[in-house]
């Protein structure tokens, strides 16, 4: 039983739960008071912290109802891992990621890893750009893994993904270039998502600070701006800006982008949306409270509680609830640099 919560806690990303998810995991046979004992010997560790406001199951063991989680004390056979690890394989597969990851996500990347410390040992890095298919089946002999399996995730968590000169095979970026902007040092990024704000913006793309304006095809922009440092190789900072629909799905495609690139929310934009009267929402959005905190904290404590209740009654702010002058007005008036 031990080793089953164990691994549970290990995968888990979350920093709290519940008494009765650790009850589900107890296997048939297991007495309570064998799982309490498995229960307060990982509170006597410190891996498994009693939250008093939650309250006890009043039971003999007495058990709390609800645990912080601290993972650290179970990660001593990772770092131990990762180290032996590190001595074997080959220099160019960084492995410092993982101390922050759940021990299940090493033991399922590690025979892939093997794979690649061969194929580095054998062939060195690449200097020429292949289509992803052809590198993945180099790589790992299959040719879908870094498309379909997981592959670009895990060469990005060990270090290898710029270095392998990897060809996306996304659909190409949409965008409209400011020329004006193409000599500066740090170059500025808006990425909307739809098609509607796209062409309302595009017409005074040259009276603004920013390079680029990108569509980004809804759901399509998190594949897609992969393609975008082929698509403009231009030696310089890039800074990207996201404006989208402030409702579930609007945030969730931001969420996801952002954990591509390090892309903000374009602010005014957002403010000036959240100014007007938003219409009643779409009922067949999934929630996602990780993405709904990770946006909202861009946000003034105002604003961030503005856009939570409005969500929680139903309520969303589509991209187009702004006129077209009122876009142009505020993106003409924007300092990219007064946002950095």
């Amino acid at each position: 039983m031990r080793t089953e919560i164990q691994n549970y806690l290990l995968t888990l990303s979350k920093k709290t739960l519940r008494l009765a998810e650790l009850e589900d995991l107890s296997p048939s046979g297991y007495t309570y008071a064998q799982f309490a004992d498995t229960i307060l010997s990982l509170e006597t560790e410190g891996v498994l912290i009693p939250i008093k406001s939650h309250g006890t199951n009043g039971k003999h063991p007495m058990l709390a109802l609800g645990y912080r989680i601290r993972i650290e004390p179970l990660q001593k056979d990772l770092h131990s891992e990762l180290v032996n690890a590190k001595i074997i394989l080959h220099p160019d597969i960084g492995l410092e990621r993982y101390l922050k990851l759940p021990y299940s996500v090493w033991k399922a990347d590690f025979p892939y890893i093997e794979k690649i410390d061969y194929y580095l040992k054998n062939h060195s890095l690449p200097d020429n750009f292949v289509p992803a298919p052809e590198r993945s089946f180099e790589l790992v002999g299959n040719e879908k893994w870094i498309t379909d399996f997981g592959g670009k995730e895990l060469l990005d968590r060990i270090g290898l993904w710029t270095k392998l000169y990897i060809l996306p095979v996304a659909d190409p970026l949409m965008f409209a270039i400011n020329p004006s902007c193409l000599q500066d040092s740090d170059l500025h990024h808006l990425i909307v998502e739809n098609k509607t704000t796209y062409q309302a913006l595009l017409p005074v793309l040259r009276d603004t600070q920013t390079t680029t304006l990108i569509y980004g095809v809804g759901n399509k922009i998190v594949k897609s701006i992969e393609n975008f440092h082929h698509q403009l190789p231009v030696d310089a900072h890039h800074h990207f800006h996201y404006f989208g629909d402030i409702d579930h799905a609007g945030i969730s495609i931001w969420h996801r982008l952002s954990k591509k690139e390090l892309v903000k929310p374009a602010l005014p934009f957002y403010e000036l949306t959240l100014s007007k009267q938003p219409p009643a929402g779409k009922t067949n959005q999934t929630p996602n409270e990780e993405a709904l905190e990770a946006f909202t904290r861009h946000f003034s404590e105002h604003l961030a509680n503005q856009i939570q209740t409005s969500l929680e009654a139903g309520l969303y702010y589509p991209q187009e609830i702004a006129a077209t002058n009122e876009l142009q007005a505020c993106w003409r008036s924007l300092s990219w640099s007064s946002m950095n």
